[in-house]
């Protein structure tokens, strides 16, 4: 007891302290995580908008396709990943394997279908509510898209805070293509199970605390936003 609760003092000091290796590693999972966010809300976001606005055959097997890799396993994606970037794979000749570029695409590919399944569901509630108005505006479906987009930010920064919150904490995928090289792609879910493994509780402990810190950054940012997109709506 008193090992773990000297361990938990030398988090916090690590953390309160801002010691140069935790910061890096925090520093390097915000860059990559964000990166790949960015990359499935330009993605995602318009992907939802079309499911949810433009009719088209196919259309409810796409959605429930797109529902189904919200699941998609971490470490499947890894390995796809892995073998893309790979020497014998066709994306070899970049040499992005074991980089953070590589780490980024593969969060990018697990959050997307979390961006655009929300955005869609967010959308075609939307979509729904303002049909005759659109329609007496002569506004077709893909005209209607922009409108739809802007209409919804609120639930779309919701949807985007969602994919943060999957993607921070990603651990299988990004251990596969990352490889958890010190100083080069050791993020804070690699580092957590490298420092446990070794018996290194105080930095596994310091980086958890920052981890869960962002998990309730996220929650109370979707809360308020929530808020703010119900108090618009009354208005």
């Amino acid at each position: 007891m008193e090992d773990l609760g000297a361990a938990f003092a030398l988090a916090l000091d690590l953390v309160l302290g801002g010691d140069p290796e935790l910061v890096a590693i925090v520093g390097l999972s915000l860059a990559v995580s964000l990166s790949a966010v960015a990359i499935a809300c330009l993605l995602g976001m318009p992907l939802g908008a079309l499911l949810a606005s433009v009719p088209f055959p196919g259309r409810p097997a796409a959605v429930v396709l797109l529902d189904a890799l919200m699941g998609l396993p971490p470490v499947v994606v890894g390995l796809f990943v892995y073998i893309l970037l790979s020497g014998a794979g066709p994306l070899g000749a970049l040499r992005l394997l074991y980089t953070p570029q590589a780490m980024v695409l593969a969060q990018a590919i697990l959050v997307t279908p979390i961006v655009a399944a929300l955005s869609r569901e967010l959308l075609a509630g939307l979509q729904e509510e303002y049909a005759e108005q659109l329609r007496s505006l002569g506004i077709g479906p893909w005209r209607a898209i922009p409108t739809l987009l802007w209409e919804g930010r609120f639930g779309l920064a919701t949807a985007a805070l969602a994919g943060f919150g999957r993607a921070i904490a990603e651990v299988g995928a990004v251990m596969i293509v990352g490889g958890n090289i010190k100083g080069v792609t050791r993020v804070m879910t690699t580092a957590i199970a490298l420092e446990t493994s070794k018996g290194e509780i105080a930095l596994a402990l310091a980086l958890g605390l920052v981890l869960l810190a962002l998990a309730l950054l996220v929650t109370g940012s979707v809360a308020v936003l929530r808020g703010t997109a119900a108090r618009l709506a009354h208005d």
